[in-house]
């Protein structure tokens, strides 16, 4: 029998509760999704900020419903954090949690030429690990929203504020190594960036910063947030294959988060959530 998990769960609330009143943390040893699980309290009318991390999940959820692989106990961290929020624009969200993530378990990326890994960030809700080992997806970002059970109270100090949604930020992350077969990206775990990095420690990393950057997210959208987003975008300057077929280089995220690609019928816009983004080959050079 494998020894139980440490979660630092005091530190986590003693860093948050401040910050974010009625607080808490629940860590559960196996349950088929975190998100699930908090979209299904939810709708029971339980909508206080609350992290919920799952030892294991039986049926992790991915974007466009695709199933997220969760390992063995300590294999992968597995969580959600939720709570009520109002922001004027949602644009941009997965992104900033993206771009507060990597920072956290990442602080300083590696220089370009270097073979160390590097945390980057796939539009619009994956981190990748680059470097000598090629690219391998790190993880994944899932947020939902249930706009018609979230209390209303007041946000902004306006009278048009918006009403809040109660949002559901789900992520997973490989921890440790694993098997990658199937799978159209190979697996990156964390451990491939700094040894120290399980679970908890990982966890400890990630919560408090992304509670503050959801909040001030609520305050000024993602604008603020593109210039970080552009240091680990992994997609800038690279041939991109979009789910209609059609083929672009991307450009990098509009201030609203929207993906830039110019292709054959000029620049566009990505926004769409049911639109899948993949680099592709790079077309052969032309001869001299």
């Amino acid at each position: 029998m494998s020894a139980p998990i440490r979660w630092p769960a005091e530190a986590i609330w003693e860093a948050v509760a401040p910050q974010l009143p009625g607080f808490t943390i629940e860590v559960l040893p196996s349950i088929d999704s975190t998100n699930t699980e908090l979209m299904r309290r939810a709708r029971a009318g339980r909508c206080e900020p609350i992290l919920l991390v799952a030892e294991q999940q039986t049926a992790g959820r991915g974007r466009l419903g695709r199933h997220w692989h969760s390992g063995a106990q300590a294999a992968s961290l597995t969580f959600s954090l939720a709570l009520p929020l109002a922001p004027m624009d949602w644009s941009g969200l997965s992104l900033a949690v993206g771009v507060s993530v990597a920072e956290s378990l990442q602080p300083l990326l590696p220089v370009l030429d270097s073979s160390a890994p590097r945390i980057g960030l796939k539009w619009p809700n994956d981190l990748w690990l680059g470097g000598a080992g090629g690219e391998r997806k790190l993880g994944g970002i899932l947020v939902e929203t249930a706009s018609f059970i979230a209390p209303h109270r007041p946000t902004l100090g306006t009278a048009t504020a918006p009403a809040p949604r109660y949002v559901v930020v789900g992520v997973g992350l490989n921890v440790l190594a694993c098997c990658d077969a199937g799978l159209s990206i190979p697996a990156g775990c964390l451990q491939e960036v700094d040894a120290a990095l399980d679970a908890p420690t990982a966890l400890a990393r990630i919560a408090a910063p992304l509670v503050a950057m959801l909040q001030s997210f609520e305050l000024y959208g993602f604008e603020p947030m593109q210039p970080r987003f552009a240091l680990r975008d992994v997609l800038q300057e690279r041939l991109v294959t979009l789910s209609d077929g059609s083929c672009g280089t991307a450009h990098g995220v509009a201030p609203d988060g929207a993906l830039r690609v110019h292709t054959a019928q000029g620049m566009q816009s990505v926004t769409s959530s049911d639109v899948s983004v993949r680099p592709a080959r790079a077309a052969a050079a032309p001869p001299s």
